[in-house]
């Protein structure tokens, strides 16, 4: 989830960091509880979905039991073991890199949008201008 002024922003990715699904909410709505609606509103798109991986702030059987609920996959907590130890976590890469990708563009960087409506759309035309 990224938070800004008023909105914040849960999105599930493939393998290679492309968007599967996206979804703003306000930014009183937990971190939890927007993916949660995301998978359950992006559960069409996201049926042949097997496994789930999320970051460290996922943790806990009633999200994992949740996501089993709505997609049928299974979770996995991508974590740190040591916390002053760096070590790269190629599971979190993939989500990061989506949003650096989101971070090039000026019109989200400085968010502009105020809408939730035009701000996913500015998300998936900036994400199809960078697979062009």
């Amino acid at each position: 989830m990224r938070s800004s002024y008023f909105l914040q922003s849960a999105m599930a990715v493939d393998i290679n960091g492309l968007p599967q699904a996206i979804l703003v909410t306000r930014a009183n709505v937990s971190d939890r509880s927007g993916a949660l609606a995301m998978f359950s509103l992006a559960s069409q798109n996201l049926e042949l979905v097997q496994h789930v991986m999320v970051d460290g702030g996922y943790t806990g059987n009633d999200f994992a039991d949740q996501v089993k609920l709505i997609l049928n996959a299974k979770t996995t907590v991508a974590k740190r073991n040591e916390l002053h130890m760096f070590t790269v976590l190629p599971q979190r890469w993939m989500v990061e890199r989506s949003w650096s990708w989101l971070d090039r563009c000026r019109r989200l960087w400085k968010n502009c949008e105020r809408a939730l409506n035009s701000k996913v759309d500015c998300k998936n035309y900036y994400f199809m201008y960078n697979l062009l």
